[in-house]
């Protein structure tokens, strides 16, 4: 059995368990959010990775931060995987020939007004990746047994906005993967489980 057939039974086989954590502001309802998409790249390795970026420094909103590619769908994207192709395309150089699908995991909810849907995907090892210099600094590729060992993540609490917010942090290496990254990611521990 392939990598994207074990991911794809598992992410298929929990359907219908609760999210671990359904996102950060409650109070806003679902139809005001807007949706966005972000691709969880697994690389096809005997350790399989996860692609991760490192958000230009300069960015107006969330800069400097760890993020999966994507963003925000369009209205001329034929629905959540074609807007996660596309922004993994603009942002990393990764071409949807190279994304075998696996499936769709649970939606977060952010405190910046977004519902994003994970996409999950496996990618060959090595591709060779051109960032879009403007939006990204690096790409990187934990382990996803380190990432989706919800022991590997501390729970903190911040105030932003006003408010008192709990989040999820994992330090891998010099990167900080936190906030909805890292919750998005957590999620998927409880989809998958493991990788076996």
């Amino acid at each position: 059995m392939t990598l994207a057939e074990r991911l794809r039974r598992q992410l298929s086989d929990s359907k219908g368990s609760p999210p671990l954590f359904a996102g950060d502001d409650y109070s806003i309802p679902v139809e005001a959010l807007v949706p966005a998409a972000v691709l969880i790249a697994v690389t096809e390795r005997p350790e399989p990775g996860v692609l991760l970026t490192l958000r230009n420094a300069a960015l107006r909103k969330h800069a400097g931060q760890v993020a999966l590619p994507g963003g925000r769908i369009d209205p001329e994207d034929d629905g959540p995987i074609a807007a996660a192709l596309r922004e993994a395309e603009e942002e990393i150089g990764l071409r949807p020939r190279d994304v075998e699908i696996v499936g769709v995991a649970d939606t977060y909810k952010t405190g910046t007004g977004y519902l994003i849907t994970p996409v999950m995907a496996v990618v060959p090892p090595d591709l060779a990746f051109n960032p879009h210099a403007a939006e990204v600094d690096a790409v990187f590729e934990p382990p996803l047994s380190h990432l989706i060992n919800p022991s590997n993540y501390a729970e903190l609490e911040t105030e932003w906005n006003g408010r008192l917010r709990r989040h999820r942090e994992l330090i891998w290496n010099e990167y900080r993967i936190w906030g909805a990254t890292a919750s998005i990611l957590v999620n998927l521990s409880g989809r998958i489980g493991s990788v076996r």
